[in-house]
């Protein structure tokens, strides 16, 4: 599981129950059925209305990605980049075709199909930029249903509150119905801005994230297939592709090329 999302989790809701405790509160007192089932239902309720089904159905499957480290590996990407390159410059570009049914990344496969049946440089980046547009704009679906939802949520929350009081304004005299009713209002607009803070926009965040370091390892991908194509020197290409990476990854494969 991605330590950072496990953090911030524990250190957010446990904030939260943590001060209400010391507060002098219960824990139990914001433990609302109702509240929830208003808050969620609305919520999800309204993202089904704004989203497609299926739309909606790749997001709630997407959180796992959030919980999990990234499992793709640029230096891994890089280090089989470069030896097709090697390969290529001792036996020809044709040499590659054996090696593309062993690639299991679509998009790799793809390119690399493209550059073995000799496609021109040129037309092979076209083409796949065109597919980056596509995986870039299918890929952000995930993170906009739960930034929708945390946008929805405090408003639901604020409408259960106001159920909660209307209930309170029927049962005026019934007291003991006041405090129930009370508790619901507020333990609702908790629910609402609880939800849309801890949960759906840190998700909508880290789903952003996940989503940017896999078109950067795409891009990768192309501009290393692309100089194959033209036959660079493999130590040029692999400088090159290690310009994708990030300080600290520079840094530990730097350290990994010394061992």
């Amino acid at each position: 599981m991605d330590k950072a999302t496990l953090i911030g989790l524990i250190l957010g809701i446990g904030a939260i129950l943590g001060g209400q405790v010391l507060e002098g509160g219960s824990i139990h007192s914001i433990m609302q059925a109702t509240a929830a089932l208003i808050v969620l239902g609305g919520t999800f309720g309204a993202v089904f209305v704004s989203f497609s089904f299926d739309g909606v159905m790749d997001a709630f499957k997407g959180v796992k990605i959030a919980l999990k480290e990234p499992s793709h590996d640029p230096h891994q990407m890089i280090a089989q980049i470069t030896g097709y390159a090697n390969k290529a410059r001792k036996e020809g570009i044709l040499s590659l075709e054996k090696e593309i049914k062993n690639v299991e990344d679509p998009f790799l496969k793809k390119a690399l199909t493209m550059a073995v049946d000799g496609i021109e440089p040129h037309a092979i980046r076209d083409a796949m930029e065109m597919e980056l547009g596509y995986l870039d704009e299918h890929g952000k679906t995930s993170s906009k249903v739960f930034k929708a939802a945390g946008g929805y949520a405090p408003t639901i929350g604020i409408l259960g509150a106001v159920l909660g009081l209307i209930h309170v304004m029927e049962n005026l005299n019934d007291p003991s119905k006041l405090g129930s009713g009370i508790a619901t209002a507020f333990v609702a607009t908790v629910y609402g801005v609880g939800s849309a803070n801890l949960l759906f926009l840190p998700i909508a965040s880290k789903l952003e994230l996940r989503h940017r370091g896999e078109m950067i390892l795409k891009e990768l991908t192309l501009e290393g297939v692309v100089a194959v194509s033209t036959g660079e020197n493999p130590r040029l290409i692999e400088e090159k592709l290690n310009a994708f990476l990030t300080e600290k990854q520079k840094s530990l494969n730097a350290t990994e090329s010394k061992k």
